[in-house]
């Protein structure tokens, strides 16, 4: 019994390391280079990042805002003078994001 228990034990160990090792984002918000917050241009071809809008299991959450998207998940959408620009894709993103209302980021 106390073998079960230790290899169930183990199993979710080595389940949650590899789910956040999984992460493309870094634990500072920056996905190659780009931190993740600021004013955002959606493009159709040649983005800097292909981003996919799920409901579970969201590599970043992000939060819509008008004015100072200064903290990470937080994403002012403009046509011009943007930070980054994305491209919505349903298959192969680069990373996945979840839209919320709040609490923003990893």
């Amino acid at each position: 019994m106390r073998k079960i228990f230790l290899s169930i034990i183990a199993l979710i160990i080595l389940t949650v390391s590899t789910v956040a090792l999984a992460n493309p984002i870094s634990g500072d918000g920056y996905f190659k280079g780009i931190k993740l917050c600021g004013r955002v241009k959606v493009v159709t071809a040649f983005p800097d990042i292909k981003v996919q809008i799920v409901d579970a299991f969201a590599d970043l959450k992000v939060k819509k805002v008008s004015t100072f998207p200064n903290k990470v998940g937080e994403w002012q959408f403009v046509t011009s003078g943007a930070d980054f620009t994305i491209q919505f894709v349903d298959a192969f993103p680069d990373i996945k994001i979840k839209f919320v209302d709040a609490f923003p980021g990893l």
